[in-house]
């Protein structure tokens, strides 16, 4: 495919192979070898996915997120279906209590896009993974009935696809109960359809409890004057708003790049949280960087940016155990209370970091 072919915007999003045969983003004639992708994975970009694409072209790093590749019927040994152990955590239907004092609710499984990286691509986009009225009472029973549950994370899916009336009714519920002190959201909704955040929506999540929106971001190329708008109006609103990037191979792992994302992200009142190293999900090696690549990259951005700008490079650890920091070390070597620390440009220091034991604390 010519990295020059244009770009035409839909009048409505492109939920299906055949979509993207029709209107041009996948040849014709080569469709028929992605059939087993739309058989196994979801598909869906919306119209403003087509407004960040710069071309049709794999080469482009929005394009890369979201149209199927062959590439994804290929699974290496070490990929699984529930890479960051969602089953073994789960408690009812829709809920997953991992930590001691926050757990996930996932009220749906519906996407406005569908990432071709995701960590859940087996159950996005499959109607029968949305909790039905009495399995959404039962997970809500579960948090009521759980009172170290601090925080609430809505995830899914993407619970911003839900309509105002019912992400209003869940959070009165939530907030409802008094040892809940935060709701987080998770989301792609306000980059990939920033209409959806209307002053409805922002008046929904109005609550007693402290609501953080978390956006789901990968390349500067995202953050449209669309996208801007939406972010202003969640932090006009009073919402904090937190970023999470998914470290990934030709779409972000530069070093330019990830530092013109993360300004950006900060100028648009958006905190840089996480860095993630990608999960093994089925038929995503592609996207797959090594941490080593990581770590040198995270490094690079020690050096040129504001800690404002600074996410945690995170590793969620196959079969549930969590999320660990995996960034570089900048201890070179400890002994006994002394330290040979590595500055942001290379140099070695030493550091006496213990206390002197002739000295009594209160001389």
């Amino acid at each position: 495919m010519s990295a020059e072919k244009p770009v035409r915007i839909p009048a409505k999003a492109l939920n299906s192979l055949d979509a993207l045969v029709e209107h041009g983003v996948v040849p014709q004639g080569t469709d028929g070898e992605l059939r087993p992708v739309e058989e196994n994975f979801s598909i869906r970009l919306t119209p403003e996915t087509f407004r960040q694409m710069r071309a049709l072209d794999v080469s482009d790093p929005v394009y890369a997120q979201y149209v199927p590749s062959t590439d994804e019927l290929y699974v290496r040994n070490e990929e699984m279906a529930d890479p960051i152990g969602d089953e073994t955590f789960q408690k009812v239907k829709g809920i997953t209590h991992r930590y001691p004092d926050r757990l996930l609710l996932k009220p749906t499984h519906t996407c406005q896009v569908y990432c071709r990286f995701c960590f859940r691509r087996e159950k996005v986009g499959q109607a029968d993974e949305a909790l039905s009225h009495e399995e959404l009472e039962a997970a809500l029973d579960y948090i009521a009935r759980t009172p170290d549950i601090w925080e609430v994370i809505l995830s899914g899916g993407d619970p911003l696809i839900l309509s105002d009336r019912r992400l209003g009714a869940i959070l009165r519920r939530i907030s409802e109960l008094q040892h809940v002190d935060v709701i987080r959201f998770h989301t792609r909704v306000p980059i990939v359809d920033p209409g959806r955040i209307t002053d409805d929506l922002v008046a929904a999540l109005k609550t007693r409890a402290a609501v953080y929106v978390v956006v789901h971001v990968n390349h500067p190329n995202e953050l449209t004057d669309a996208v801007r708008t939406a972010l202003a109006r969640l932090a006009d609103a009073g919402i904090p708003l937190l970023s999470q990037t998914v470290l990934l191979k030709g779409v972000n792992n530069n070093v330019d790049v990830l530092a013109r994302l993360m300004r950006d992200l900060v100028r648009a009142r958006v905190k840089p949280y996480y860095l993630h190293h990608l999960d093994k999900a089925k038929g995503t090696g592609h996207f797959r960087c090594s941490i080593a690549d990581g770590q040198k990259l995270v490094q690079a951005l020690r050096g040129r940016l504001s800690g404002l700008c600074q996410p945690t490079y995170v590793l969620d650890i196959p079969g549930g155990h969590g999320k660990v920091p995996i960034g570089p070390s900048y201890i070179i070597q400890e002994n006994d209370g002394s330290y040979v620390l590595r500055d942001y440009l290379g140099g070695s220091h030493s550091y006496e970091g213990g206390a002197d034991p002739t000295v009594r604390p209160d001389s």
